[in-house]
């Protein structure tokens, strides 16, 4: 930027630049003019209300998915605060969706949306959605692919003035069975492993990421006849690898844990815990934009919130394996595949990675990078 701007005689000081979001905001604004982009999905980075996406003053529609406590310092420790925030994507002349909330959430909601002559619409779960085999697993996909179908419908009938059909909602079919969303309720295979990556990082989160693996886990047990609580007649390796560097680390990992207990009926839902800093490789450092300015790099080069989570997990599952800490992804991961050879099993070890969209990320540049293999 600096030097585009001196090629031009214009200003280079430094307190011009916009932050980093606002920089990819304009970016992709930008992007989507030059290019002639005909429909574009606008999701906030925070909020709303203030968030640097909220300068489209005509949107086509807009939706708002279930609420949760999350970046409290900016937008308040309370769900009253943080819907006041969300709804403030709504915009007179736009119909707005969200799905079911919780009460105080929904009432601010509504209020906002009646203060700016909104029909905020309640969306459902729907029957058909329901019936369909989403490309995103997680029963909690359900509400989210419910909204999205709404969101898409108000966009075509208003925008485009496209007649759906008697049966509109065969239209969506194959995009619901066929998206993707990279470390978003996914599992990738690889001789013997079963990585299943979600990266959920708030408490609402963190427990339906665990019971979606809670289901897989369940898929993978063979009951024994003799066992009164339903437990597997062997169990197998299950791992977790799990960070979360900003947050309240120590609250996710017991929500994670007594989630995922309470749904297996098992104190121990974990043969092996692994914890790593969000570092991408061991020599070379994060991939460029996976980096965090705001970490502190004192206390991740000292492992101090991995060896807090150690302590914590060993408190929550005094039963459990082995408990290890990790420099780095890269070394997080070579030591999961260890255990292949270690146990020595034929069935697939089952992974769970979660905590941290930036471990998500990290993860999923060394699984797909020639170091990682």
């Amino acid at each position: 930027m600096e030097e585009s701007a001196r090629t031009k005689g214009e200003p280079t000081d430094k307190t011009a630049k916009p932050s980093y979001f606002r920089f990819l905001t304009l970016m992709a604004f930008h992007t989507y003019i030059r290019e002639g982009v005909d429909t574009a999905i606008i999701e906030c980075g925070i909020g709303g209300e203030y968030d640097s996406t909220n300068i489209i003053v005509h949107p086509s529609v807009t939706g708002i998915t279930s609420l949760g406590i999350d970046h409290v310092q900016l937008l308040g420790k309370t769900i009253e605060e943080i819907a006041w925030h969300k709804a403030g994507i709504m915009k007179e002349g736009a119909p707005a969706f969200t799905v079911p909330q919780l009460p105080a959430a929904q009432a601010v909601l509504e209020d906002r949306a009646m203060e700016r002559s909104v029909k905020l619409h309640t969306v459902r779960e729907n029957p058909f959605v329901a019936g369909i085999q989403l490309g995103l697993e997680a029963p909690f996909q359900r509400s989210n692919a419910s909204l999205a179908v709404k969101l898409a419908m108000a966009y075509l009938r208003n925008h485009h003035g496209e007649e759906l059909g008697s049966n509109p909602l065969q239209k969506f079919v194959r995009g619901l069975e066929q998206v993707r969303w990279p470390g978003r309720c996914e599992t990738r295979r690889e001789d013997g492993i079963a990585w299943h990556i979600d990266s959920g990082h708030t408490l609402e989160s963190i427990k339906l990421a665990a019971s979606w693996f809670a289901g897989h886990i369940s898929r993978s047990l063979q009951p024994d006849s003799t066992s009164t609580n339903g437990a597997a007649s062997k169990k197998h390796t299950r791992v977790l690898l799990f960070n979360q560097q900003t947050r309240d680390a120590p609250a996710l990992a017991r929500a994670l844990h007594s989630t995922l207990t309470a749904a297996l009926k098992d104190e121990q839902p974990f043969t092996h815990v692994v914890f790593c800093t969000n570092l991408t490789f061991k020599d070379e450092g994060y991939r460029p934009d996976l980096i965090s300015i705001n970490t502190d790099r004192e206390k991740v080069e000292a492992l101090e919130v991995q060896k807090g989570l150690r302590d914590v997990w060993k408190e929550l599952d005094a039963g459990s394996g082995e408990a290890e800490v990790k420099g780095s992804i890269e070394e997080a991961v070579a030591w999961v595949r260890g255990l292949k050879t270690k146990e020595g099993e034929n069935e697939e070890i089952l992974v769970l990675v979660t905590g941290s969209s930036h471990l998500v990320g990290g993860f999923l540049e060394v699984l797909e990078s020639e170091k990682g293999g």
